[in-house]
């Protein structure tokens, strides 16, 4: 079971502001940013990020059904600000993996501490024209 969905709340009013400026420049943090899927509105969130294989794999602590999953998902494609750094991401699909195989090795345990078994991946794309 991923994180509880309150404590998700208190971090999307709370932390996340804190956080957002930090989390584009730290190792094994971005920030998310995807168009809401009703509102057409820019979101910007904040997430575990890791480099695996030829893509990027995120953490879903809150679990797949996060209103930023979904617009995602929906999309198709989103950007991510990592390390200074702008990336666009495509092809998002979730996986179910209770080991975090493509998580490092370091990060593992603290995933499985919180119960996190779903992960997405997605693969690196050229951006979009305007």
């Amino acid at each position: 079971m991923p994180l509880p969905g309150w404590l998700a709340r208190l971090n999307r009013s709370i932390t996340n502001r804190v956080t957002k400026p930090l989390a584009g420049r730290l190792p094994g943090f971005a920030v998310v940013t995807h168009t809401g899927r009703r509102s057409g509105r820019r979101y910007r969130t904040p997430v575990n990020l890791f480099r695996s294989g030829d893509g990027y794999v995120i953490a879903l602590t809150y679990g797949r059904d996060r209103d930023w999953v979904r617009n995602v998902m929906t999309a198709g494609r989103c950007e991510v600000r990592t390390r200074g750094r702008t990336i666009h991401l495509k092809d998002p699909f979730i996986v179910t993996d209770p080991s975090a195989t493509p998580i490092p090795s370091a990060i593992r345990p603290v995933l499985k501490a919180f119960r996190v078994i779903d992960l997405m991946v997605l693969k690196e794309s050229p951006p979009l024209d305007p």
